[in-house]
């Protein structure tokens, strides 16, 4: 499953990444950011329009905002 399809409020850790969905500078600062493999993370918000972007989610200690499309490159299972 996708983040983009998890669950509000619920713990998913990230199992995969497609990196090659993203540009190389969103990548990158994603990575900077935690988002990889292994890390939890929990979706807290979605936009509340049609494509339902952003996403905020909260990652450590830490919320930060995704687009859709960043959020369906990358893999998650439930904790």
């Amino acid at each position: 499953m996708t983040l983009d399809g998890f669950e509000h409020d619920k713990t998913a850790r990230i199992v995969a990444v497609d990196w090659a969905r993203l540009a190389a500078d969103e990548g990158k600062r994603l990575k900077a950011l935690g988002v990889d493999e292994g890390a939890e993370v929990a979706v807290i918000h979605r936009g509340i329009f049609g494509g339902r972007d952003p996403l905020a989610i909260r990652i450590g200690s830490m919320t930060i905002a995704l687009r859709r499309s960043h959020a369906l490159a990358i893999e998650v299972e439930a904790v």
